[in-house]
């Protein structure tokens, strides 16, 4: 029987413009849907090769909705649609006379979706033009962007990385789909708001979150040396060169034969590290010198049977700097191709710096379908990202995408009414009083740790999953990133510890297996068999369960690097992003710990999404996947693509770079930054605003932008250009943020606050007082958002989980007695 795609049969119309909205549509296309994508009669607001990518599969026309004909033409095609989706200030489709709310009044069953760069409901931001650099500096992505940049004294810095819409479309996309499946319960569609600013803080979570007390064993070189400036009020100097001793020996990148660079990312996890130096050729060396072994990283710092190991984040200074010295000089002896090859072969996270154009035009890429071709009619052939979501049983449909097509309206029309409906629906009924989660009765099996995985679980939490975490006995990870990070990525789960590797704890395994709907894991595709997870293997124990899988490297054929295992770091270094932040010749990690891990997790989310709808509409079980190479291919959608005759990858890059050009830029006003964001079209607007007068005559407009605004303050010039419609803003910090818009938590996500949420904890189950992100960028009418009770320690639900699926009070008890299953890691929740 011939598979098909799973959003077969939903029509959707697109009004999206710049990224964020033609990226979700674009993906809701990649899986099936018919698109007909909508620009205004000039064209597209971003005139950009990369709107090659956002239109593919779409069929595109040209309407005028301030025409009463261009308006009755944008009503036909929303009335044969099931989705519709718009990327404009809050209110701006209503103004033109496409009103959602009397849409979907007329329409219960119409999906609308919004994705407005400042929420409606921000008074203060709601009306400001808000590109992709304005939100992001006016949400403190471009402030204090990690230890390297504080401590080379660099701030503002800046980042061309379409970051907030990045994170913006794979939520969005997941919100349709989780509503298009809702739907086929209740006849009802749902209107729906999700704000890149939102976003953006939810995709950058991890800089947002503060745990007061937090021992000083988690503590790094630089944020001693940071401690050590501020408390002796030491300038913020640090050179490149000299920023490298401040970094771990397995967390830093080293040069190699080839003059080239390989970046190194294996700490916390003992086995990583161990191979590391034992591929290298220096860990006898390193134990004959005293290399200390803890054997429980999990006790309290004074409990340690040795001052300190291997596997543990952050080594002090002594044993940093005498591992560093020797890794420096055993890179020297290969390139750092070879040494891609030692780490990968030898299951040791690690790879290469290399470029974008690299990436694109690389085997792997090109192998497994992280990279496709595409006949684009203005481009010519073209390589492209690969779907940033797929099924294992239907890659073969996703490798060949069309490329866009202009149409005229008729024909789009006529497409959308050739598809007809998705089948019968429900008539829709009045919104409930008491708002269901669009998720409510699923039920998850978490095997997955770090970031990406877990994001992903929690992430469907919030929409009324239920989940079960579950993690081996004996962790593999010492406390900073197996415990520190779960405060954001196990909230709301329940814990249970179990030895999996065991007759009984396989037993174990196989019950919860057939309890739910769902089973999820980040690993690479060579440990599916071994662990029972292939696709024979889980619908023998229950047939029908659904699976998905997070990997680093993963496309959805294999290629050359399939089963490479790494981190979000690894792709950044690989894909370009290193090279592009800091620049080729002295690479650096994108400021934002999760930078690609935690959008890699709402693309997993999304994943699970589409399984579910398809298995809703066909009984079809299916196997969802994504990868943190996937998603960097979203986040620099801008730049990850190549044709004959493209323009040089020059894009704005380097520790120098402060905007993307002279228009969009920051400037020094008298008292602060600015950002200014303007296109060579706005110079004759720019030009009108008080101070500018003769910009669009200057032989140097850098120059003559840089003397003006020193002239004024940054919120006087701030409102002098939004008056005239140019985007500007104020760069703001995370601590500024935080300090302003954090309540104590009540229960709520946030959705009624704005652009920014944040809530402070005060009884966490860690013992601190811990201040997080809320989640709150999905903000649908009708279904219900759920505020996550905190993270839970491990092991806090083993006995609750087994005596769910059989297990009596004694049996638990033997289990534990024989370490077959474990009610914790150790005595403090956050080891001290």
């Amino acid at each position: 029987m011939e598979k098909r795609l799973p959003l077969e049969g939903v029509r959707v119309v697109d009004f999206g413009q710049q990224i964020a909205g033609p990226a979700v549509a674009m993906i809701l296309a990649d899986m099936g849907a018919t698109v007909i994508h909508v620009d205004p009669p000039q064209g597209p607001q971003w005139d950009h090769p990369a709107n090659a990518i956002l239109n593919r599969n779409k069929k595109c026309i040209r309407l005028d909705l301030k025409s009463e004909a261009g308006l009755q033409k944008a009503f036909d095609l929303i009335a044969a649609a099931d989705v519709v989706l718009e990327s404009f200030r809050p209110g701006k489709m209503k103004d033109l006379g496409v009103d959602f709310a009397a849409l979907r009044a007329e329409r219960p069953e119409l999906v609308t979706l919004s994705v407005p760069g400042f929420a409606s409901n921000d008074e203060l931001r709601r009306e400001w033009k808000a590109t992709e650099a304005i939100v992001a500096a006016t949400s403190g992505a471009f402030t204090d962007m990690g230890f390297n940049r504080v401590l080379m004294g660099l701030n503002p810095s800046f980042s061309p990385l379409p970051l907030g819409s990045s994170y913006a479309t794979t939520m969005a996309a997941s919100s349709v789909v989780m509503a298009l499946l809702a739907r086929e319960k209740t006849g009802r569609g749902d209107t729906i708001e999700v704000p890149i600013a939102a976003a953006l803080m939810e995709g950058l979570s991890y800089n947002s979150v503060v745990i007061e007390g937090m021992p000083e064993r988690y503590m790094t070189m630089r944020e001693h040396e940071l401690t050590h400036r501020r408390e002796n009020d030491i300038e913020m100097d640090l050179s490149y060169e000299d920023l490298q001793e401040y970094l771990d020996p397995f967390y830093r990148t080293y040069e190699c034969a080839d003059g080239r660079y390989f970046y190194a990312v294996c700490p916390s996890h003992r086995n990583h590290a161990r191979r590391c130096l034992q591929a290298l050729g220096i860990y006898e060396e390193l134990l004959a010198e005293g290399l200390p072994e803890v054997n429980n990283l999990h006790l309290p710092i004074a409990e340690w049977d040795g001052e300190t190991s291997i596997g543990v984040y952050p080594l002090p200074k002594k044993w940093a700097d005498i591992i560093s010295v020797k890794m420096k000089k055993v890179f020297l002896t290969k390139t750092s191709d070879e040494w891609g090859v030692i780490f990968g072969e030898g299951q040791i996270p690690g790879a290469p710096h290399r470029t974008t154009q690299e990436w694109v035009n690389s085997e792997h890429c090109n192998t497994s379908g992280l990279i496709v071709e595409v006949n684009d009619p203005e481009y010519g052939l073209m390589k492209q990202p690969g779907p940033v979501v797929w099924f294992e049983e239907i890659v073969d449909y996703l490798l060949t995408p069309k490329p866009r097509e202009n149409v005229t309206f008729e024909e789009a029309l006529a497409t959308l009414k050739a598809v007809g409906d998705t089948g019968s629906l429900p008539a829709p009924t009045a919104p409930a009083a008491d708002k269901d989660g669009w998720l409510n009765d699923l039920r998850i099996l978490d095997l997955t740790n770090v970031i990406a995985g877990p994001h992903s679980t929690a992430f469907l939490g919030r929409f009324g999953a239920e989940v079960i975490k579950l993690d081996p006995v004996k962790p593999l990870y010492d406390p900073l990133i197996g415990t520190l990070f779960t405060f954001q990525t196990n909230i709301g789960k329940k814990s249970a510890l179990v030895d999996i590797t065991t007759g009984e704890g396989r037993e174990a395994f196989e019950r919860l297996v057939k309890s739910v709907d769902l089973v999820v894991i980040n690993a690479p595709d060579r440990q599916m068999k071994p662990l029972g997870l292939d696709h024979d293997s889980l619908q023998a124990i229950n047939p029908g369960v659904l699976f998905c899988r997070l990997d680093c490297l993963g496309g959805p054929k294999p290629g050359p690097k399939t089963n490479y295992i790494g981190y979000d770091d690894i792709i950044q270094a690989n894909s370009g992003i290193m090279s592009r932040f800091g620049g080729v010749d002295t690479p650096e990690e994108h400021a934002h710990l999760g930078t690609l891990d935690v959008n890699c997790g709402f693309a997993a989310g999304l994943g699970m999404a589409l399984s579910l709808y398809h298995k809703h509409k066909t009984g079809e079980t299916s196997r969802a996947r994504t990868s943190l190479s996937a998603v960097t291919n979203l986040a620099q959608i801008k730049f990850a693509f190549d044709y004959e005759g493209r323009a040089s990858f020059d894009e704005a890059s380097g520790r120098d770079a402060l905007g993307n050009h002279a228009l969009s830029h920051f400037y020094k006003a008298s008292d602060g930054w600015i950002f200014m964001d303007a296109e060579d079209h706005e110079l004759i607007d720019l030009a009108q605003v008080e101070g500018l007068s003769g910009v669009e005559e200057a032989n140097d407009t850098a120059e003559f932008l840089r003397v003006a605004f020193e002239q004024d303050t940054a919120e006087s010039w701030c409102e002098k250009l939004r008056a005239a419609d140019i985007a500007a803003a104020q760069p703001l910090g995370i601590e500024h943020l935080r300090d302003t818009y954090t309540r104590t938590a009540d229960g709520a996500v946030g959705i009624d606050r704005g652009s920014y949420a944040f809530s402070t904890y005060e009884d966490h189950p860690s013992g601190h007082r811990v201040t997080l992100i809320d989640h709150y960028s999905i903000r649908p009418e009708e279904a219900a958002i759920r505020a996550l009770p905190s993270t839970e320690a491990y092991g806090n639900s083993t006995r609750e989980v087994l005596a769910g699926v059989g297990y009596s009070d004694e049996q638990v008890d033997d289990m534990i007695e024989r370490r077959i299953a474990g009610t914790g890691w150790g005595r403090e929740f956050l080891p001290s």
